[in-house]
């Protein structure tokens, strides 16, 4: 049976995840890549922290060079998270012939090509399959099982913070505060929530679907972002009044030559299966020209599910390591594409806004509209008699720009006291 050494960079949840699959699966693991699969060193911080598992004197360590200068490591795993270090041990250890895998969204989606490109110069091999949805093989599955398509659309919850907090707030009328702050006790939340919450995780994640989708080079910050904080128990009830649940998604779309790329809550009819996507769990849609729509479900992260998808990397480069051509596979995208702006993307918008109760107002509002081609699909109002009433307005497909330059007239009129919410609706297929 041939060996091969494993470096860890990491011992998070993630990293620990990794140790307890390749210890407990040891047999699995053998009978299918065929090597007898070891983690030799592990490079962590504190050596002396108590981590829940018990690992062998002499494997931790807090020296990087510990691993790159051990030339019976042929793979480094990478699971400390962020930019740097990160991104400079992976290339170092590329460098030095060794295969490396990581499940580092932000490293991929900001410095992907460079990683790519070093990779491609040392012929050794980069997987990232835990860096996006955990568990879920959607970048194999757009790498291999998918190649066949013309992928059209890549649409996913891709972030499991927000989806349990939406989840939340819609079953149990909880406000964001308290149901980020119930997300945060059972640890689906970091104590600092922005990177979930106001959509920076699934942004970079959505950046790295939509470069393979598309074969292209996805500048990750021309993606329009918007979180998940603005969206109020009241909006959640007039989503279900409608028809529609609210669910922060991931959107890649190639639109006539352009792609569309955003991320931000949005109205999900409540018969379609991502409305039904519920708590922490993650799923992905695509869309491609042979093979229809398809939908990939189930936990987009933790220490198991993303360890999961890290082994099976590390079992694909073992697999894959001495066949030459596999390597042109890790080629940076080709396809140049122009990217839309967010003001020409056109779709149907929920908007709510508390107006001033007095004849004419209601027409006085739709004028605006009008004169902004933005055509209403239905009204409702609620309260009466009051000094001020809520008006929700559902649109017809119309463009960003349009609703963008009405709020902004609207904004300036003495009747409307205030533009609360802008929602944007997504009419999905697989209905």
């Amino acid at each position: 049976m041939k060996r091969v050494n494993i470096g860890l960079l990491g011992f998070g949840n993630v990293g620990r995840g990794v140790w307890t699959i390749v210890e407990e699966n040891r047999a699995e693991l053998k009978k299918r890549s065929g090597y007898d699969v070891n983690i030799t060193k592990i490079l962590v911080r504190d050596i002396n922290k108590y981590r829940g598992v018990n690992v062998p004197e002499g494997i931790l360590t807090t020296k990087f060079e510990d691993i790159l200068e051990d030339d019976e490591i042929d793979i480094v795993v990478e699971v400390i998270g962020g930019i740097e270090p990160s991104v400079d041990y992976m290339i170092r250890s590329m460098k030095r012939k060794k295969h490396v895998v990581t499940a580092n969204k932000m490293a991929i989606a900001t410095k992907g090509s460079t990683l790519l490109k070093t990779s491609n110069e040392e012929a050794v091999m980069l997987y990232y399959e835990g860096s996006v949805g955990g568990g879920i093989p959607i970048i194999n599955g757009l790498n291999e099982n998918l190649v066949a398509n013309k992928i059209e659309e890549v649409i996913g919850i891709i972030n499991g913070t927000t989806n349990y907090i939406l989840t939340k707030m819609t079953r149990e009328n909880l406000s964001f505060e308290d149901a980020l702050k119930e997300a945060q006790e059972k640890g689906f939340a970091e104590s600092d929530p922005t990177s979930d919450v106001d959509a920076f995780d699934p942004m970079y994640k959505i950046c790295i679907l939509s470069s393979l989708a598309f074969d292209t080079v996805v500048n990750v910050n021309s993606i329009y972002r918007e979180g998940i904080r603005g969206i109020k128990p009241i909006d959640i009830e007039y989503a279900r009044e409608l028809g529609y649940v609210i669910k922060l998604l991931g959107i890649a779309k190639n639109v006539e030559g352009e792609l569309e790329l955003r991320v931000h809550p949005t109205m999900v009819p409540i018969n379609h299966p991502l409305a039904n996507v519920n708590d922490s769990f993650n799923a992905i849609l695509v869309k491609g020209n042979a093979v229809g729509e398809l939908m990939l479900y189930g936990r987009g992260a933790g220490d198991l599910p993303t360890g999961s998808a890290v082994v099976s990397d590390i079992i694909s480069i073992l697999r894959n390591r001495d066949n030459p051509l596999y390597y042109s596979k890790f080629e940076n995208g080709t396809e140049p594409h122009e990217l839309r702006e967010i003001n020409k993307v056109e779709c149907e918008y929920y908007i709510r806004m508390t107006v001033k109760d007095k004849p004419g107002v209601l027409g006085e509002v739709c004028t605006v509209f009008g004169h902004n081609n933005v055509s209403m699909l239905s009204v409702i109002q609620k309260g009466k008699r009051e000094e001020c009433v809520s008006l929700v307005f559902m649109t017809h497909n119309t463009l960003e720009g349009n609703i963008r330059k009405s709020i902004e007239k609207l904004e300036g009129n003495n009747v409307v006291v205030k533009v609360e919410n802008i929602i944007r609706i997504e009419n999905l297929g697989m209905e």
